[in-house]
């Protein structure tokens, strides 16, 4: 069975009309007179009529749609992202399309490839943990598709970013924990190479700089997957315990919530007594346990703005020349 549509042409073939008057009366085109309108606009609402978006996209060269890729949605932070990213688009009439890369370079250069093939507008990216190689990305920025990063960013890339303050919200985290008495604090942090990973990291270093602690590296434990292989945070877990630390700072949405369940899991007893401080933006923090000190990230206005800048870019009428990296304050909530 095929779904069928009022068209155009059987609205202008109802009521008498040409095609070309029917189309300027839906577009509420100031030749057309209010009566025609009205009549236009009554009949084409009996009959459930909508606008093709395809023709819309044919005529126009435009598509209306806004590539998407992060990471994985489940995760409380890119959901947060993903709503302030549709807030905007379809307030400006844009549909957007989301994959997920599940931290895998390969999965999120078929998706990307995939969407740029599908004729996108633009595309608001995450980079996935094991991303090294954006040549890809060059290619198709370097073809016309309009690109804005957030959160993961590349570093030589000449577009627009949005990024959170990771540099201060992980200052801000360890030295709570700094100051509320603990001493040998470790970091558990994602990949390596992600922008994320290295602002955090500095910002752990500068506190306890600050405070005349000494680094030590073995305190330091990297998730390639960031916490999506439980195996792999558990392991990282393992590691550090025998360390003794009384503190712990944590990188990222699901390795502070992966964390919990992992140290539960080692050791009860150990768990409750190590101070945990990290970036979540999960809306159910005051139920953890053993509680936690977190740091929100703004990830809905990261949303909205990454996606205002996108669109700047897509309806621009000569080539963007000048791009910004907005960077956005990040909150600390000490644990109650």
């Amino acid at each position: 069975m095929r779904f069928e549509t009022s068209t155009i042409k059987d609205i202008a073939k109802a009521l008498g009309l040409s095609t070309s008057t029917v189309s300027r009366a839906l577009r509420d085109r100031y030749e057309i007179s209010e009566e025609t309108k009205k009549l236009v606009l009554a009949y084409a609402e009996k009959v459930n009529y909508r606008a093709n978006p395809i023709a819309r996209s044919l005529k126009e060269r435009r598509s209306y749609s806004i590539g998407i890729i992060v990471s994985e949605i489940a995760n409380n932070f890119f959901s947060q992202v993903i709503n302030g990213i549709e807030s905007i688009a379809y307030d400006k009439d844009y549909h957007v399309i989301i994959s997920q890369s599940h931290e895998s370079y390969k999965q999120e250069k078929l998706n990307v490839e995939h969407l740029a093939s599908r004729s996108i507008d633009g595309l608001l990216i995450a980079l996935s943990s094991e991303t090294q190689d954006i040549d890809y990305l060059r290619d198709l920025y370097a073809k016309g598709l309009p690109i804005v990063f957030f959160d993961r960013v590349p570093k030589d890339f000449e577009t627009h970013k949005v990024i959170a303050n990771n540099f201060k919200g992980s200052f801000d985290a360890t030295e709570h924990l700094i100051l509320s008495g603990k001493r040998t604090i470790a970091h558990l942090t994602n990949s390596e190479n992600l922008s994320i990973t290295k602002e955090r990291l500095e910002g752990y270093k500068a506190a306890l700089i600050k405070y005349h602690i000494e680094f030590r590296p073995e305190l330091v434990k990297y998730c390639q997957h960031g916490g999506m292989h439980s195996a792999e945070l558990e392991q990282a877990v393992k590691e550090l315990l025998p360390l003794q630390p009384d503190g712990i700072f944590i990188s990222s949405d699901r390795l502070t919530t992966g964390c919990i369940m992992a140290l539960k899991k080692t050791n009860p007893e150990v768990a409750h007594k190590i101070a945990i401080a990290g970036f979540t933006n999960s809306n159910l923090v005051e139920l953890f346990s053993p509680s936690l000190t977190s740091v929100k990230q703004p990830a809905f206005e990261m949303g909205q703005v990454a996606t205002e800048l996108l669109i700047s870019m897509i309806e621009a009428k000569r080539p963007v020349t000048e791009f910004e990296t907005k960077v956005l304050d990040t909150e600390l909530v000490k644990k109650r």
